[in-house]
């Protein structure tokens, strides 16, 4: 085994094809495990400058395609016996070992593959590049089913197994379409009939096209008509027979116009048979209690109470008890003084204006107060007096009262001062229900 191919050092050899060995390397500038495939030249000096200029096109063409189903091409270069390739290394299998083995995957994961190599080729036929050599041996299956595509471009390179007349490759025999076998101008079609071939068989474990020679295969796949694959198992979906024969359609004008209309159909056969699955059980039955930060305490105010309406005596008024009483009265509290707090507390001074100055009129007032009248004191008559009045009233008949003589200023002055009596008590009671409902709330 060689050491160093380059400038990549050669760590392992991992695999050997028709047209060379694949080994496992490191690339020492960037440190970085790259796979190198190799090609040998054993050419003629024409033949030798024919497969330079060739190689070349077709090392720019698959540089192009950066794909997350294409394996990305890092370098080429060559000696003067080997040509090679550094690509991306992968961790997985070849499908072409994965069927050899028996190992055919489950339907719906075979599905899943040939998916994505279709999406990888689409993207390719979008930049007017065709493979030519799809088959098993060139689409790596990773961990996690994720799966890739590889050497694009070398189908047209020499090998020794299948050469036309003027020496290039038309393809691996069992999964060359039909143009190809006849040496047709050959599109973006081929690599459909090629994917229904590695389709037949990843789903089957057997090629639809064989024989005991090559001859035989070429023979098969241009003249005969392989059985559904579910002739072979007969869980496969009747759909995809139907979806396998139009992919290996004879035809160009009776088979997929282009490879996404092919993977269309298998997503939706994917689609289908995850609708026939009975549902999983949810390991999430419930949802967390979404857990909230402690608020800060929010502190309960005390009722407001106006102090200042409170005379400082040993009498306070006590607070609502347990039993709803209401709340006491000191007796030396003065409405007056009280209405005057509130009205400024509440911006209602003007609404109080009359009240307040009719009140400090009364106050002020310094005038005498004649007996007899309302707001006069009254005293008590003397014992002796009722006494002898007794006795006269019974001794003889009661004189007749004497006519009333109207005075008008005496009148004048019992009717006013009665009403301001009147206008004080009115505006009192209404001064104390105020401050009762301020104190209460």
């Amino acid at each position: 085994m060689i050491s160093t191919l380059g400038r990549y050092k050669i760590v392992a050899e991992i695999g050997q094809g028709a047209m060379g060995v694949v080994y496992k390397a490191v690339d020492p500038i960037i440190d970085r495990t790259v796979a190198i495939k190799t090609i040998n030249l054993n050419l003629s000096r024409q033949e030798l400058e024919e497969y330079e200029a060739r190689f070349q096109q077709e090392i720019k063409a698959a540089g192009r395609l950066n794909h997350p189903n294409i394996v990305t091409i890092y370098d080429v270069g060559k000696t003067d016996q080997v040509a090679y390739m550094a690509m991306e290394f992968l961790e997985g299998r070849e499908l072409k070992d994965m069927i050899a083995a028996g190992q055919i995957p489950p339907v719906d994961n075979v599905v899943d593959i040939i998916a994505q190599v279709a999406d990888g080729l689409w993207f390719a036929h979008q930049q007017d590049i065709v493979h030519r050599d799809v088959k098993p041996s060139n689409i790596m299956v990773m961990k996690g089913g994720i799966a890739k595509i590889t050497d694009f471009g070398i189908a047209r390179l020499p090998n020794s197994a299948v050469k036309t007349m003027t020496g290039l490759i038309l393809g691996s025999p069992r999964y060359m379409s039909p143009e190809q076998v006849i040496g047709k101008a050959i599109d973006a079609r081929s690599d459909i009939f090629s994917l229904g071939v590695v389709l037949y068989e990843a789903l089957t474990g057997v090629a639809p096209f064989d024989g005991d020679n090559v001859n035989a295969i070429m023979y098969a796949t241009v003249n005969t008509t392989p059985p559904p694959p579910s002739s072979h198992i007969r869980a496969i979906p009747p759909m995809l027979d139907l979806i396998a024969a139009k992919a290996m359609a004879k035809l160009l004008e009776d088979r997929y116009q282009s490879i996404k209309e092919f993977a269309d159909d298998l997503r939706e056969v994917r689609r289908q048979i995850d609708s026939t699955r009975p549902a999983t059980a949810l390991k999430a039955t419930s949802s967390p209690v979404p857990v909230r930060p402690p608020s800060a305490p929010v502190a309960v105010p005390e009722r407001m109470v106006d102090t200042a309406t409170i005379p400082m005596t040993a009498e306070q008024p006590t607070k609502e008890d347990e039993s709803g009483k209401a709340l006491s009265l000191a007796k030396t509290f003065d409405s007056f003084d009280a209405t005057l707090r509130l009205a400024a507390m509440t911006d209602q001074t003007e609404d109080f204006r009359d009240y307040i100055t009719a009140t400090q009129k009364m106050r002020a007032y310094k005038g005498k107060i004649e007996a007899g009248t309302p707001l006069a004191p009254k005293a008590a008559a003397p014992v002796e007096e009722k006494k002898s009045a007794a006795p006269a009233a019974a001794a003889g008949p009661r004189p007749a009262p004497e006519p009333y003589v109207s005075d008008p200023t005496a009148a004048a002055g019992r009717g006013g001062n009665t009403m301001a009596i009147a206008a004080i008590v009115v505006l009192a009671l209404a001064a104390i229900g105020l401050a009762i409902t301020l104190l209460i709330k």
